[in-house]
C-alpha cells in the first residue's frame, strides 16, 4: 500500500497540526540529507504515521521517536523494531542529553512552534550550556518554505526574512538549504510549500563575546522596531542616547540604517562597542 492510502485512513488533528509527508522522494532525500550509519542514535520528532521512521531503524544503530499524538503512537508501534524506543511526550518537555552524543535529529515539525522547537533544540544566543545543543550533531527537518528562507536569511536578503529566528539557527549552527518540497507532497496538504533543510550544529557560538545576554539585548533591538532606523529602535529598547551615538559612530554605522541590514557580526561588534560606552 502507498504513503497516500496509508494516510486516508487517519484523521489528521488540525490543533497538532499534522500534515503527514507521503512523497518518497522528499522521504528518502530525509534520509540521504541525515548521512546516518549503523554507529548513529536518530531522535525523531513528530514521527506521525512512521514513514520516515521506518526507514531510519534500517540505517540507524537507534532511533527515539518522539511523539505527542497517542493515537500516532499506536501506529508506530506497529513497525516493531528492536532498536526503536517511543517516547509519548512534548518535545519541548523532552530532555535530549539522556539520549546520548552527537545525536543526529530528523524532524517535520509543525509549522506553529518551529520557533520554540529550535530554541530548544539550540538554545538562544545568550544559552551556552544548553544540554540538548550539546548533545547533537545536526539537525534535518522540514519547515514551511516561507521560515526556511528565513532561517538561511541574511542581512542582503529581503528585510522580511532576516530576522531573530535567521540569528538564532546561524549562531549555533551551520544552516544548508536542501530541497523545496511542494504541498502535493503532504496528506492532507497544506496552504503553504515546505522545504528540506539542514543544521549542522557548531562546538562554539558564532561569536566570541564576553557577555551575550547583552548581546541578546541589542538583537532584540535591532528586529523589534524594522521601520524605525537603529539609532532610534537602541534607544528605544532603553539604551542611553549619548552611548549609542558613541558607539555607532566609532563603528562608522549610519545612524538611519535599520537595523536589519546589520550582519550578525556587525550586531556583535556593537554589541562589544555599546556596553564599553554605558
Amino acid at each position: 500500500m502507498n504513503y497516500y492510502e496509508r494516510a486516508r485512513k487517519f484523521k489528521a488533528k488540525k490543533r497538532l497540526g499534522q500534515n503527514f509527508l507521503i512523497d518518497e522522494n522528499c522521504i528518502d532525500t530525509i534520509i540521504d540529507t541525515s548521512e546516518i550509519t549503523k554507529d548513529d542514535v536518530v531522535v525523531e520528532i513528530g514521527p506521525g504515521l512512521g514513514f520516515v521512521t521506518e526507514k531510519l531503524v534500517n540505517y540507524a544503530k537507534k532511533v527515539y521517536a518522539i511523539e505527542l499524538d497517542e493515537d500516532m503512537v499506536n501506529e508506530i508501534s506497529k513497525i516493531g523494531a528492536d532498536n526503536l524506543e517511543i517516547i509519548h511526550k512534548d518535545i519541548l518537555k523532552t530532555d535530549l542529553s539522556g539520549f546520548g552524543n552527537n545525536l543526529k535529529v530528523v524532524a517535520n515539525i509543525p509549522y506553529y512552534i518551529t520557533s520554540p522547537i529550535l530554541a530548544h533544540l539550540l538554545g538562544e544566543t545568550d544559552d551556552l550550556n544548553n544540554k540538548n545543543r550539546k548533545s547533537i550533531s545536526q539537525v534535518v527537518l522540514m519547515v514551511q518554505y516561507e521560515v526556511a528562507k528565513r532561517l538561511c536569511a541574511n542581512e542582503k536578503s529581503p528585510s522580511k526574512e532576516f530576522g531573530l529566528l535567521s540569528v538564532l539557527a546561524q549562531f549555533w549552527a551551520k544552516t544548508e538549504f536542501i530541497k523545496k518540497v511542494t504541498s502535493r507532497s503532504f496528506y492532507p496538504s497544506p496552504k503553504v510549500d515546505s522545504a528540506i533543510l539542514k543544521l549542522t550544529v557548531n562546538d562554539k557560538p558564532l561569536l566570541n563575546l564576553d557577555d551575550y545576554s547583552f548581546f541578546r539585548k541589542v538583537l532584540k533591538a535591532c528586529f523589534a522596531t524594522r521601520r524605525k532606523n537603529i539609532k532610534n529602535s537602541l534607544m528605544n529598547a532603553g539604551f542611553n542616547k549619548d552611548a549609542v551615538v558613541l558607539a555607532l559612530n566609532k563603528l562608522n554605522i549610519d545612524a538611519n540604517r535599520r537595523g536589519e541590514s546589520l550582519s550578525i557580526f556587525d550586531m556583535g561588534e556593537l554589541s562589544k562597542t555599546l556596553k564599553e560606552n554605558l
